[in-house]
């Protein structure tokens, strides 16, 4: 590619078989203009831009470059370090990974978007092509604009090389953004149908990314015009949920069941497929990474195979130190051990949050009513190996010797409250396996997210995982709404519809109605409890993980405040030129004709 825009390498999708998706193309390579004189070619080249989604959302970089070194997540113990965690040499040359796939894709799509207009198909059905394309220009331009700010604007479609690039004004590209939103959302169907079914975009998906373009672009110009219409979009689309088939599940839990992945709270996915062909892997072969992989499962997993021993002990500087046979082998329901990142549950040393960490003590600070916390985290792990500890084992302080019992004994309890005794005792009762308390966490043991996981992968768990990547919630839609409301200066309705969020998470299947009652009054908030801070911890209890925490952070103007407040990893390195990510240097090293191409300030 001698520059961002290149004669297409766009491959075709089809919609995770499994699930009963379609979009069945041939695989093509290098899209000319002939390709798109028919409606498979037409159809072959959305279905190519929907892949190319999937060769970002659930992949090991793109997943870092948008959750690491934020005010969620710390580094892991495998996290190799790096820029992207501390943003300490974050540059050119390190950042990146989907700036030139957005390019392929917006060029395939001004290459539908400019033939698919005079191919042989029924009005209808030729509609609703164009507006798919609409919407996925859209989305890839916001995830440009969000990411870089200033970035080059296409609408042609290019089939010659050049060497010559420039960057265009982010409001062309959100004006850009709004209109294709707008087109996209008069045209797509309310609900999925052929040939787009599953999670493709439909009507409900396009509205909801435009509410919040429109309220992005209100926190870039301080336009009351886009909050207010990104509050009403937010509303009317909560309105009509029974019209979309959207809504949410009782439980916060049931969002995360991999038979709901395409269910009734989901509005957009990337698609994953069990069948080989389309997924790019070898079945058994564990791949690690690699284009088209979902490997979210992992990403937050500890070592616990590693890291699991028996007979582990605080020594005398306070710390953990693993000891003994493991309890844990590695497994399918547990996952792979990645272990790049964690949550980030390290104490402030100073500043506003001296002596308190983000993940306990302000995220997921009512755990006692707040369901979010038990279904987002593994804390228990049940022994998967019949491991037998003797009463003279190194380190067995606890006198007696036992073998656990697979399925049944916990090896590794990991609590979010200090436990006496701790890891071997629980009070003075010998434990099994290990009690984790918070002062014992460190990069080798802490809370995974459990929400993610693929217990499908069975004998082949090393296998990425063929669960869709979930990019929009209908819970989502409430979120921006009361964001919106807020910066509207209507307080309480963004209260309204931030407790909606709040007291679906204290419903738990386990309690009495007494109690989910009282858990709902318990999480209900008033109009002067919302501020932007309360709406991002509220965004981090529902979405923990969920690839959208810097742009979050980005969009509501709190990036570098809130890291210096609770990233002690990153705090002492971020500038406030890092709420733009530097412009890949290979862009730059090939803009040889013309002006140069300009990087952003700071880098």
């Amino acid at each position: 590619m001698k520059k961002i825009h290149s004669l297409i390498l766009a491959f075709t999708l089809l919609f995770c078989l499994s699930c009963g998706k379609i979009l069945e193309e041939h695989p093509q390579s290098q899209i000319v203009p002939a390709y798109f004189n028919s409606s498979a070619g037409v159809l072959g080249g959305i279905a190519g831009v929907y892949n190319l989604i999937r060769n970002q959302w659930g992949t090991e970089g793109f997943s870092s470059e948008m959750q690491a070194g934020t005010d969620e997540f710390i580094q892991g113990a495998s996290s190799g370090g790096g820029p992207i965690h501390t943003y300490n040499g974050l540059n050119s040359s390190n950042f990146g990974s989907a700036w030139g796939t957005s390019f392929v894709a917006i060029n395939t799509i001004n290459g539908v978007l400019k033939y698919g207009q005079s191919i042989d198909l029924p009005e209808a059905t030729k509609k609703q092509y164009l507006a798919q394309a609409k919407f996925l220009r859209a989305f890839w331009y916001f995830y440009l604009v969000q990411t870089w700010g200033d970035v080059p604007l296409s609408t042609e479609f290019i089939t010659v090389p050049s060497q010559s690039a420039k960057r265009d004004p982010a409001a062309e590209v959100y004006k850009l953004i709004i209109q294709d939103l707008t087109e996209a959302a008069a045209a797509l169907p309310d609900k999925p149908t052929a040939p787009f079914l599953g999670k493709a975009a439909t009507k409900p998906v396009a509205l909801f990314f435009l509410a919040k373009a429109y309220l992005t672009r209100g926190w870039l110009t301080n336009s009351q015009a886009d909050f207010a219409e990104a509050a009403k979009i937010s509303n009317d689309l909560i309105a009509a949920k029974g019209t979309y088939g959207l809504d949410l599940w009782q439980d916060f839990g049931d969002a995360f069941v991999p038979a709901n992945d395409y269910g009734k709270e989901t509005m957009f996915v990337s698609d994953h497929s069990n069948d080989a062909k389309f997924g790019y892997y070898t079945v058994g072969g564990g791949a690690s990474g690699g284009d088209a992989q979902n490997l979210t499962p992992w990403f937050t997993n500890w070592n616990y195979p590693n890291n699991s021993g028996l007979n582990s002990f605080i020594n005398a500087s306070g710390v953990l130190v693993n000891s003994g046979t493991s309890g844990m082998i590695r497994d399918s329901y547990y996952g792979r051990p990645y272990a790049r990142i964690r949550p980030n549950s390290v104490k402030q040393t100073s500043g506003e949050s001296t002596g308190k960490n983000y993940f306990l003590d302000q995220a997921f600070v009512k755990r006692d009513v707040d369901s979010r916390f038990a279904n987002t985290f593994y804390t228990t792990y049940i022994s998967n190996t019949a491991v037998t500890n003797t009463a003279t084992a190194a380190n067995n302080k606890r006198g007696i010797g036992y073998t656990m019992q697979v399925g049944i004994d916990t090896a590794v309890w990991i609590t979010d409250y200090e436990v006496v005794g701790a890891p071997q005792f629980n009070g003075t009762r010998p434990f099994k396996g290990i009690i984790a308390p918070p002062s014992t966490w460190n990069a080798n043991l802490y809370p995974a997210i459990k929400k993610h996981m693929d217990p499908s992968r069975g004998t082949n768990f090393n296998d990425p995982s063929t669960r869709p990547v979930v990019i929009t919630r209908f819970s989502e839609v409430y979120l921006i709404g009361a964001e919106a409301y807020l910066m509207s200066g209507n307080k309480a309705k963004a209260a309204e519809l931030l407790n909606v969020i709040r007291q679906r998470a204290a419903y738990r299947k386990t309690n009495t109605a007494a109690q989910n009652a009282a858990a709902a009054t318990a999480m209900t908030i008033t109009a002067d409890d919302v501020t932007i801070d309360f709406i991002l911890d509220e965004r981090s209890r529902e979405f923990f993980g969920e690839w959208m925490r810097y742009h979050d952070l980005v969009r509501t103007k709190t990036l570098v405040r809130r890291i210096k407040a609770w990233n002690s990893e990153a705090g002492p390195y971020i500038k406030d030129f890092h709420v733009l990510r530097p412009i890949p240097q290979s862009q730059i090293d090939r803009t040889v004709e013309g002006p140069k191409f300009p990087q952003n300030p700071g880098y």
